[in-house]
C-alpha cells in the first residue's frame, strides 16, 4: 500500500498505524465475498433439478453474511483497533455499531473461540459439489468448484497474509497469524 493512498494514525502504544480508505476495505473483502457468492452458485448448480438448490444456495449466502457479522460481534470488540480506520477489512468500524469495546487482552482467546464458526464456509460447497459433479458430470459445476477452491484456499489466504493480516495491528496476538508473519524487525 503506497503512502499517498493512506494516512497514518498513532495508537495508544505509540505505533504509527495506517488508516484504510473505504475502497481499500472493500478490496480486502473481495476474496471472501467471491467465495461466498461462488458457494451459493455451486449449490444452485449442483442441485439445479430441485428447488432445494436455490434454498441451499441462499442459505449458504446467508451463512457467509452471518459469519462476517458473527466475527464483528464476537471478535472485533476485543481488537485494539475497534472503531478505527486502522482495521484493513473495516470490520472494526462496523462492529462498533453492534457492541461496545471490550478487553483487548482477550482478543486471542475470542479469536480462537469464534473463528471455527466460519471455517465450514471453506468446505461445505466442495462437500456438496464434488459428489454432484461425480454423480452427473457437469463442466460448469467442475469449473465453479475449481474457481471456488482457488479463491478459498489460494487467493483469500494470500490476500490475507500479504495484505490484510500482514498489516493488521493485532497480528502479533492473532492465533492464526503470529506464526505466519515474521516480526517487523526481521522483515527489514
Amino acid at each position: 500500500m503506497s503512502e499517498d493512498t493512506r494516512t497514518q494514525v498513532q495508537d495508544t502504544n505509540k505505533q504509527i498505524m495506517p488508516e484504510y480508505t473505504p475502497i481499500q476495505e472493500v478490496i480486502d473483502n473481495i476474496p471472501y465475498a467471491v467465495m461466498t457468492l461462488l458457494g451459493m452458485v455451486i449449490f444452485i448448480t449442483a442441485f439445479s433439478e430441485s428447488s432445494w438448490g436455490i434454498i441451499a444456495g441462499f442459505a449458504y449466502l446467508l451463512y457467509g453474511i452471518a459469519g462476517a457479522v458473527w466475527i464483528m460481534i464476537f471478535v472485533c470488540p476485543y481488537c485494539r483497533y475497534w472503531d478505527t480506520r486502522s482495521c484493513p477489512c473495516g470490520y472494526g468500524r462496523i462492529a462498533s455499531r453492534f457492541r461496545k469495546k471490550s478487553r483487548v487482552e482477550c482478543f486471542s482467546d475470542k479469536f480462537k473461540r469464534h473463528i471455527p464458526v466460519i471455517v465450514p464456509l471453506w468446505f461445505i460447497p466442495l462437500l456438496a459439489g464434488l459428489p454432484a459433479v461425480v454423480g452427473r458430470f457437469s463442466w460448469l459445476l467442475l469449473i465453479l468448484l475449481i474457481i471456488f477452491a482457488i479463491d478459498a484456499f489460494v487467493i483469500l489466504p494470500l490476500v490475507s497474509t500479504k495484505h490484510g493480516c500482514k498489516e493488521c495491528p493485532q497480528k502479533d496476538s492473532c492465533p492464526w497469524m503470529k506464526h505466519k508473519i515474521k516480526p517487523a524487525a526481521q522483515n527489514a
